[in-house]
């Protein structure tokens, strides 16, 4: 009996013949049309527009630092916040001397004027004076009810200021903080920063548009229809936000759609550019260009959008609710790009490149990039000798990678805001003065029989200083008070969390829950982590499907997935570098991990599919090796300037006062440029000259000149 013949492995093909080539090249051409342009266009401006003016979503209902509902801090704080009175939070006003000296009797008499006037401006009592033992600061105690709107406290707060200052003597300084004063501080340092983001970021992409372009007219053009497209998603998000109650910020989207948009234009305009020099018909140069570049940027967008889906897996509702903001935010992008932008471009035709009109074979000269560009140029040396540049590009990132060795996880109360406002200089007074758990104690919620033998456990764990019951809350619950040591949120202060925790769960009929503000950032880490640990392989999972619908392969996903990863981890660890020796931040948020991840991994594999779609088509025709120089040398430039915009719009996220989102912004915007200038430039090509034709397993590559002749 003859054995059967295998079959041959599946063959690497890279035409467009099909139903949906053809449906894609009538799309086009519908795009691209003299009157059809127009059509779309109008219609497409005009949807955008409808969404702006008709969707008024209330935005999200909180911003990163929402915790579950169902942790131990989230189920205290709702106890504790039924407590008759407990809708009434304090808030404090600090009075040492502005030279540091103790405090006269002159300055005494004068915190008693102070406290009658704080009552006065609160409409409630006011405590005080509560001199420090060492006699240099002084506190008085009103209280704010939290169940006000934001507009309300804000203005009781300011109102609280303005009399604190008015009534202590120029020699005296007051900062009036707690818990209604530092979110009346972060609404403040918030408001104004989304245009300030906004502005920043539109300034950053005009001026890299324009230095790319080299033309005064071409860079307006997608700017003006992401900055749409950016409108049209803030009014979609903040409806998703109000609707389905969800928690996310809303700059980060912001720099998301403009950095993803004007990477898929930039995409778009070279490829544009690109089959100029081959046409004389603007149109029909577009309608290729469109179809050459659609494929590459829809799955680019579907990889990213996916990613950000397996959020839902999350239990942070910051991370749930930015995943599906982020992700509708996107695809308005994805259709803003692919069709208005188009249609735009059809409209206007070519002489919006100039001063530097692209025309077919002007003076047959023009040099062939693919080839002699200065990116083929690096490509054609790192392919000489692969071994080398792989040691060297991989040693480079493991060295940076180190900046994630003994990295502190978890920021302290104080070292959260980018710049100093009024209520983190009270809570360095009270600090330094009283104690550093002073300013925000732990809050215990027990068993109303178990409340005294609570009060003596709670006492009894290293680093507490005292506890005390502060009331009782509907269903038999008492609400206890435990000052610490240590300052909050520091991992001394999470010590005495888990201590508390430890001690009072042993309490036999407590059911004692452990809240405050340290017990809640302790909460969001270890729920932080959670997420980390189970969506980033779900992450890594998409993309690496992604790549394997697009390549037809399976080895090349898998290698460039693992660059993928290795560059991420670089980039995390050099963000930590840069940001503590530039920046002096101190340790790394707990949120920024799973962020950043993602945004590295999703938004770096863009470049790799700008890279190898380009380099399949290549390979057809020169082969896999000199088919990735030609590839690195036609998207060089492109990648590059959309890896320059990417980090740049990413670093706008400076501007906002939360240290967590700077962070992230340098993070993210530092490893995009290592993804485009080492990982796409170096690494890859080499793996590539390294690993040769097996890449496409299990298909191969069309031998040189058999495509031509199938088509013949």
């Amino acid at each position: 009996m003859t054995a059967p013949t295998p079959s041959p492995p599946r063959r690497l093909e890279t035409g467009s013949a099909g139903p949906v080539g053809r449906a894609a090249a009538r799309l086009a051409s519908l795009l691209t049309g003299r009157r059809s342009a127009w059509a779309v266009l109008g219609v497409f401006v005009v949807l955008l527009l409808a969404v702006m003016g008709g969707m008024r979503g209330a935005g999200p209902v909180a911003g990163m630092d929402a915790l579950p509902e169902g942790s131990e801090s989230s189920r205290a704080a709702a106890i504790a916040d039924s407590m008759e009175g407990g809708r009434y939070q304090p808030v404090f006003a600090v009075v040492t001397r502005a030279d540091g000296d103790t405090l006269t009797a002159q300055d005494i008499a004068a915190i008693e004027t102070l406290r009658t006037h704080l009552g006065e401006a609160a409409g409630r009592d006011a405590v005080g004076p509560m001199p420090s033992a060492d006699g240099a600061a002084d506190l008085v105690m009103t209280t704010v009810d939290s169940e006000a709107d934001a507009e309300t406290i804000d203005a009781t707060i300011a109102e609280l200021r303005a009399t604190a200052d008015a009534s202590v003597p120029a020699e005296l300084s007051v900062s009036v903080t707690g818990g209604p004063a530092v979110s009346s501080d972060i609404r403040g340092a918030f408001a104004g920063a989304d245009f300030t983001l906004l502005a920043v970021t539109i300034a950053v992409v005009a001026v890299l548009l324009l230095l790319t372009y080299r033309s005064p007219v071409l860079w307006l053009l997608p700017l003006a229809v992401v900055a749409l497209a950016d409108r049209a998603s803030a009014a979609v998000t903040d409806t998703l936000g109000e609707q389905l109650s969800l928690s996310f910020d809303a700059g980060v989207i912001s720099v998301l759609v403009f950095g993803a948009g004007t990477n898929y234009a930039l995409l778009l305009i070279s490829r544009y550019r690109e089959e100029l020099h081959r046409s004389t018909d603007h149109r029909a140069a577009l309608a290729t260009a469109w179809t050459r570049t659609a494929p590459a940027i829809i799955a680019s967008n579907v990889t990213v959008v996916l990613a950000l889906m397996t959020l839902l897996a999350a239990v942070m509702p910051a991370t749930r609710g930015l995943g599906v903001a982020a992700a509708a935010g996107l695809l308005i992008a994805l259709v803003a790009v692919l069709f208005p932008l188009t249609a735009l471009l059809a409209v206007v035709g070519r002489r919006v490149f100039w001063p530097f009109v692209p025309r077919a074979g002007a003076g047959g000269a023009r040099r062939d990039e693919s080839e002699h560009g200065p990116f083929a140029v690096v490509a054609r040396t790192v392919i000489r000798r692969p071994v080398v540049s792989v040691v060297v590009s991989l040693l480079l990132m493991g060295v940076l990678a180190t900046g994630l060795l003994g990295t502190r996880v978890g920021l302290a109360q104080d070292e959260q805001f980018a710049s100093a406002n009024e209520s983190s200089a009270g809570f360095a007074a009270m600090a330094e003065h009283y104690g550093a758990g002073e300013s925000a104690p732990h809050e215990i919620v027990v068993r109303e029989g178990a409340a005294e033998a609570a009060v003596e456990t709670a006492q009894s764990v290293p680093g507490i200083d005292r506890s005390s019951i502060t009331g009782t809350a509907p269903g038999g619950w008492a609400v206890l008070s435990a000052v610490g040591t240590a300052q909050p949120e520091s991992p001394e202060a999470i010590d005495e969390v888990e201590g508390l925790r430890e001690h009072l769960g042993a309490l036999t009929g407590a059911d004692a829950l452990v809240g405050g503000t340290t017990a809640s950032a302790m909460d969001v880490r270890a729920d932080s982590m959670r997420d980390l640990l189970v969506v980033a392989p779900m992450i890594l999972g998409v993309v690496l499907l992604v790549l394997i619908v697009l390549l037809r392969a399976v080895l090349a996903p898998l290698v460039l997935l693992s660059v993928n990863i290795a560059s991420s981890v670089a980039a995390i660890g050099l963000g930590l570098w840069v940001g503590e020796l530039l920046f002096d931040i101190p340790a790394l948020d707990v949120t920024v991990p799973l962020m950043a991840f993602l945004f590295l991994v999703a938004l770096g594999v863009d470049y790799t599919i700008f890279l190898v779609h380009r380099a399949r088509h290549e390979a057809a025709e020169h082969g896999t090796v000199h088919g990735m120089v030609r590839a690195v040398g036609s998207t060089g430039v492109v990648i590059t300037s959309a890896g320059v915009v990417l980090a740049a719009v990413f670093a706008a996220l400076g501007v906002l006062p939360l240290v967590v989102l700077g962070q992230l912004g340098l993070i993210v915007g530092l490893g995009v440029l290592l993804d485009t200038l080492l990982v796409r430039t170096v690494l890859v090509p080499a793996l590539f000259a390294l690993i040769g034709d097996r890449m496409w397993w299990p298909a191969r590559p069309v031998p040189a000149g058999a495509a031509s002749s199938r088509s013949a």
